[in-house]
């Protein structure tokens, strides 16, 4: 039985707030709104809906500190972590005010007898499920452009984020979107069972994990709804080669303590060549030896936060367990600390390929560190996975990089940098890392109908 909407602070595991799920009553009101509101929505010119995207950028713009703190109180994220997001979200919101009535205008097609064009043109009420991890960056990658389409939304959020949610309701209000094209709901997932079933939802947009995705998007077939799914990642970091090893354990390091780990695209398989294997662990375990838990609001990057929840700290944990059972090694770390949801930074090395625990996401400060011995041997063990969103490979020789670069299985390749990452850049993954896209120009092409539109001559 699920424990509800709840601030629950991460540091000390205390519940400080509780919200009570939407009534069944209110649900069926808020769906006939939210559809009679999307057809007034759809009916604006672009450009007037493209003005209150605006709005709802500036608003998380202005707001990011009061945000950041939301945030830290609800998961955990560091604060100065916190603006950084919020701010990120003005960036997308923006992005699509600016650049939507150019990615949804009618494109002309050669036809016979005829003019033919295609349109992009909205398909109706979306409900969205978003996690804890990001809770603003996630909802803006999908608002964002759907609002722009003239799309409406339902909001369903991760249980632990309450207040973040009602927050974003707040900016879409003060913005001036309209009443029921974006609205938050406290729902149940039976109840979100029977949002996706209703006949005035036209698709669902899910981030968070294989099991999450696995049962919305049965539903969604069920009832021949679209599905965007963007689920876990165990992206592969490969380092063919480096000039200064301490310095590439630390990037490795800093890159894989961001959001003390809990990012889908998360550097979460560090590959690297055996000649400079051991100085590299070395390496990571003399960063991890360097870290303490402390406060959200400290800035120094020596200090890690609470993970989002203690049960997401012993899940861990019971990770660990599994790791140290199949024959893997713990080089440091490994464990739960203090009466909250802190997990030490964790190295470890040596687990066995084959075994269970060798294909599963570690969520949270753990890298996990493997030896090759050629180029070949490092983009087989980078695609030796069921996740693939993103990957990594740096090495002096550019062209050397590519060539393992080319050969990742994921939705996101990059050479010689651990980012890149935009509002124009598009985001998602293959395998069960889900499908679709989100961000760039292909963002705003997910939930749209791409209507022919033919007149003969």
């Amino acid at each position: 039985m699920s424990a509800g909407y709840r601030i629950e602070n991460p540091a000390t595991g205390t519940v400080e707030e509780t919200f009570d799920f939407i009534a069944d009553d209110q649900l069926e009101q808020t769906l006939d709104t939210a559809a009679k509101a999307q057809a007034q929505w759809a009916a604006k010119p672009i450009e007037d809906r493209a003005s209150v995207v605006s709005k709802v950028a500036a608003l998380f713009d202005e707001r990011k500190d009061e945000l950041a703190k939301i945030i830290a109180q609800e998961m955990g994220k560091r604060v100065s972590e916190g603006v950084g997001e919020a701010e990120y979200c003005g960036e997308i919101f923006q992005y699509y005010a600016d650049n939507g009535p150019k990615f949804a205008a009618p494109q002309p097609l050669e036809a016979d007898n005829g003019k033919a064009m295609l349109e992009r043109r909205p398909v109706g009420v979306l409900l969205g499920i978003m996690p804890w991890n990001f809770p603003y960056y996630q909802v803006a990658r999908f608002a964002a452009p759907n609002l722009m389409l003239g799309n409406a939304i339902l909001l369903k959020h991760a249980e632990i984020c309450p207040k973040s949610a009602l927050a974003i309701q707040q900016i879409m209000d003060d913005a001036g979107v309209p009443a029921g094209v974006y609205t938050n709901v406290f729902a149940s997932h039976e109840q979100v069972e029977d949002i996706i079933a209703d006949n005035r939802i036209q698709g669902v947009s899910l981030t968070g994990s294989e099991r999450a995705g696995a049962a919305v998007s049965a539903i969604a077939g069920k009832n021949l709804k679209k599905a965007v799914l963007e689920l876990g990642g165990s992206d592969p970091y490969v380092i063919l080669d480096t000039d200064d090893v301490k310095a590439a354990a630390k990037d490795a390091w800093e890159t894989r303590m961001y959001n003390t780990g809990q990012a889908c695209d998360s550097n979460k398989r560090l590959i690297v060549m055996e000649d400079i294997y051991d100085e590299f662990v070395a390496a990571l375990i003399e960063q991890a030896q360097q870290m303490k838990p402390g406060p959200v609001d400290s800035d120094d990057p020596t200090v890690y936060q609470p993970l989002s929840s203690k049960s997401a700290a012993e899940n861990l944990a019971a990770q660990i367990d599994q790791v140290r059972d199949a024959g893997g090694t713990v080089q440091i770390g490994g464990s739960m600390t203090g009466d909250g949801a802190y997990f030490e930074p964790t190295v470890l090395t040596d687990i066995p390929r084959g075994s269970d625990v060798y294909y599963e996401e570690f969520f949270g400060p753990v890298a996990v560190v493997y030896a090759v011995s050629s180029d070949e041997e490092a983009l087989e063990v980078a695609n030796d996975s069921q996740f693939g969103l993103g990957g990594t490979v740096f090495a002096t020789d550019v062209e050397r990089a590519k060539k393992v670069g080319q050969g990742f299985e994921v939705g996101m390749a990059k050479v010689n940098s651990y980012s890149a990452e935009g509002a124009q850049l598009p985001f998602g993954g293959v395998k069960h890392s889900g499908y679709g896209r989100e961000l760039g120009p292909i963002g705003m092409d997910e939930f749209v109908n791409k209507r022919l539109y033919f007149v003969a001559d």
